[in-house]
């Protein structure tokens, strides 16, 4: 599953007016200073994403009128009648408030981003939030138990991780999804930002409709998701099934069956049957957060031997030691740190998000009566596209390995952010923050040998 694919529920609390975490400068004219390189920064980060890129008219609804008929021969030949079709399209408007759209003279101004990507992750990973909805899942967890207990036999998914993503996804059946599929997939295949994805979104979810899918069922999310699992009209052809094994799949009122195919979609993207999503782990000062991420992967035993230890009591079992894992530090040195093994990153699959997949494991955790989180989260206000972009910009222009100016703070931007406070004898907390983007444009002497000698 792509990032932005899966949007927000109404179950999480708001995000607060935090302000950006960072130290306060030396003095009032220094501090100016840097707000105008910041400014020059995230200036030259707009020109570089708006660039040669072609520009988009502003949207009409005759041309939208004219893609919907560009469509027809690709809905026949996936075995959508006419009738399903006209059916489909009369009178649809398209939805330019959705996030993730380009049109006009620039892409959108303001975006609605998805909340592991917006919101400060102490109150994406909020614990009375988590704690509530544990609470709902272990009813859920003896309601459905011999349910439960076929899935796990059949996937090796374990049934606190099935709960969990049903959990996430819609707070157990409790949020009603906002939007109505057709427009808002014909919305983003037309002006979207990934157009040539929701086009196969779209014509699938018209396949939906003409095998006998009621279109009041198939509500969704800003991205098309649908059902008490949130399945994209892919993954329902592709892992949706009756959990009894007779008749189509019912994603939108059937518990068993929406568990039982979200069991379906990790097995396919390659649960560890047996082994735990991840676990906190407590740092010696010799581990920062610069040695999170996928490209530090090894046992679980190394990592033991320099330091790390298991922040609950009880230590890492023997059998788990030769799992191979990363370390994952969601909010930087901001939060609690944990080994992720094999399943943190199916869960990513899922939904490509950090404190997503966190979220997933830690509430699964919490289901099966393991407790919350040991280190609390510190406040390090909203992630902030343009700040993160800036940061992210200019660590690539000095070499750092960013592979993508995108605005998300992901592990690797994380580890990069790392490495160069660590070269710069800086604090180590592993956070793109306002003040280092102000840093990173007025380097101090010495950095560059500095930054050779990290290996940057």
């Amino acid at each position: 599953m792509l990032r932005h694919m899966r949007g927000p529920t109404s179950a999480y609390p708001s995000v607060q007016g935090l302000a950006p975490h960072g130290p306060k400068g030396p003095s009032a004219r220094r501090g100016a200073v840097h707000a105008a390189a910041l400014r020059c920064v995230l200036a030259l980060v707009v020109a570089l994403a708006s660039g040669n890129a072609a520009v988009a008219q502003t949207p009409t609804m005759a041309a939208f009128k004219t893609f919907l008929a560009g469509l027809r021969p690709e809905a026949k030949a996936a075995g959508v009648g006419d009738a399903t079709f006209e059916a489909a399209i009369a009178g649809l408007t398209p939805d330019l408030k959705l996030p993730d759209l380009e049109f006009g003279q620039s892409k959108q101004s303001a975006q609605t981003r998805q909340a592991e990507f917006a919101r400060p992750p102490g109150d994406y990973l909020d614990d009375v939030t988590l704690d509530r909805l544990a609470a709902t899942g272990r009813d859920l967890a003896v309601r459905h138990s011999g349910v439960l207990a076929e899935i796990e036999q059949r996937t090796g998914v374990d049934r606190y991780t099935v709960l969990a993503i049903f959990g996430r996804e819609t707070a157990f059946g409790a949020y009603t999804l906002p939007h109505d599929a057709i427009r808002v997939l014909a919305t983003q295949a037309w002006v979207g930002r990934r157009k040539e994805l929701f086009r196969r979104e779209l014509v699938l979810a018209l396949k939906m409709l003409e095998d006998g899918v009621p279109r009041a069922r198939m509500r969704a999310s800003w991205a098309g998701a649908m059902g008490l699992t949130q399945f994209l009209p892919s993954e329902f052809f592709s892992h949706a099934r009756s959990h009894a094994g007779s008749g189509p799949a019912d994603l939108f009122t059937s518990v068993p069956d929406a568990l039982a195919s979200a069991a379906r979609q990790l097995e396919a993207k390659g649960w560890v049957r047996g082994e735990p999503w991840g676990f906190e782990v407590k740092r010696p000062p010799a581990v920062d957060c610069a040695l999170e991420g996928p490209p530090d992967t090894r046992p679980v035993r190394d990592w033991l031997a320099l330091g790390l230890t298991s922040a609950r009591r009880g230590g890492v079992p023997e059998a788990l030691q030769s799992a191979r894992a990363y370390l994952m530090s969601p909010a930087g040195a901001y939060g609690p740190s944990f080994l992720a093994l094999e399943n943190f990153q199916v869960i990513r699959r899922y939904n490509t998000s950090d404190l997503y997949a966190t979220f997933v494991g830690s509430l699964a955790d919490r289901i099966a009566g393991k407790g919350g989180f040991v280190t609390p989260f510190a406040k390090v206000g909203p992630q902030t596209t343009e700040v993160i972009r800036a940061v992210q910009s200019a660590l690539k222009d000095k070499g750092y390995a960013i592979d993508k100016i995108d605005g998300f703070i992901g592990s690797g931007t994380r580890r990069e952010v790392g490495r160069y406070q660590r070269s710069t004898r800086r604090p180590v907390d592993c956070w793109p923050s306002a003040a280092l983007a102000r840093h990173l444009v007025q380097p101090g002497p010495g950095d560059g040998k500095a930054k050779r000698a990290a290996g940057g």
